[in-house]
């Protein structure tokens, strides 16, 4: 495949996960654009703090109504310490 075809082949499947997330925001009942969405869903942060040579203490920023109903629109799950996975 050359860099023409893999580039319109990235940018069928952002077209498709586009009109599914706008689909499901809109049967789930959300106001939400795809855009607005993901905005408010990139406030969800996981924290994790070490101090000298302690155990490092992890948190879970606070996920407010509007992002646990764009969560259920989107069927997905919230997030929680226990299920969270590490990249590293």
């Amino acid at each position: 495949m050359d860099a023409a075809g893999a580039h319109t082949m990235i940018y069928f499947i952002a077209l498709i996960i586009y009109r599914v997330m706008r689909s499901r925001l809109h049967a789930g009942g959300t106001s939400h654009s795809p855009e607005r969405a993901l905005s408010k869903l990139r406030r969800i942060q996981r924290h994790r703090v070490t101090l000298n040579d302690s155990q490092p203490i992890a948190g879970l920023r606070s996920i407010d109504q509007a992002q646990v109903n764009i969560l259920a629109a989107l069927t997905i799950k919230k997030p929680t310490l226990d299920t969270q996975l590490t990249l590293l």
